[in-house]
């Protein structure tokens, strides 16, 4: 039982597929939540085969059992945040958003992965439809690059006039991350609580990994909220957690780079 000496201590979950290599998706959340000194629950919407240069292999984990996975944590562990990384399913995204909606104590980042930044759609029509209609609705706060914001607007325009049409569009603070972008310095632009801000830090030179950033945001955002944060000062954090992360990416093999591990636990554990 809790106790002063033995209290209850903030858990993060991620819901997301798994990469063998361990850079990214679930693995990435992980190292993330760790990072925080939080405990990390999982639920696995993917098995995936892939190294930093390829995804040789996809194996969707069926919807009931994404849904098992859920009911075995939500209610049970102290999961103050969440987030979602890469969901192909719309029977999956149809059962995560019918659990998520039966906790709204719960900070919620949806990153919706839908189109990589080079412009490549990543999922189909009803899955984008699925996760607009029903996942959405539901955020603490969306993560999408600039193509995505694009789609979810339904047209361009700068990252800051999208970032307050989708904030108006979905009720949420809305993040469109600028890591891909050109130029010396790296821009996020934030709408939350009615204003803009802009997130930069430097581009790093020739990183030895940049593989695993975009779910390592969205997972160190949902640590930050766990601990209490605001949404800006959230997005600060994790942007400065994802910096360090790049600047001590490593190789772990002959062609294999990895971001490294940038410790930010002052307060779970403490």
């Amino acid at each position: 039982m809790p106790s002063d000496k033995n209290p209850v201590h903030p858990c993060c979950l991620t819901i997301a597929g798994s990469d063998s290599g361990g850079n990214a998706g679930v693995q990435a959340d992980l190292r993330a939540f760790h990072a925080y000194g939080l405990h990390g629950c999982t639920v696995f919407a993917a098995l995936t085969a892939q190294n930093p240069s390829a995804v040789t292999a996809i194996h969707p984990v069926p919807a009931d059992f994404v849904a098992a996975q859920l009911d075995a944590v939500l209610g049970v562990y102290s999961i103050r945040a969440l987030k979602t990384g890469m969901l192909a399913d719309p029977r999956a995204i149809g059962v995560i958003a019918d659990r998520l909606a039966a906790h709204p104590e719960i900070a919620k980042v949806i990153d919706p992965v839908m189109i990589a930044t080079s412009g490549a759609k990543l999922v189909g029509e009803t899955t984008v439809e699925a996760i607009v209609s029903r996942l959405i609705p539901l955020a603490t706060l969306i993560t999408p690059n600039l193509p995505e914001a694009e789609a979810l607007a339904g047209g361009k325009g700068t990252a800051g006039d999208l970032a307050a049409e989708l904030g108006g569009k979905f009720g949420c603070a809305v993040l469109v991350k600028g890591g891909h972008g050109s130029g010396g310095e790296s821009v996020d632009v934030l709408w939350s609580g009615g204003e803009l801000s802009e997130f930069s830090l430097p581009r790093i030179d020739n990183p030895v990994s940049t593989h695993g950033t975009g779910c390592s945001l969205a997972a160190a955002l949902a640590a930050e909220l766990a601990l209490g944060r605001s949404v800006p000062e959230a997005v600060r954090g994790a942007k400065a957690y994802v910096h360090d992360a790049i600047e001590r990416s490593c190789l772990v093999g002959p062609s294999c780079g990895v971001l490294g591990f940038a410790p930010r636990a002052e307060e779970a554990f403490a």
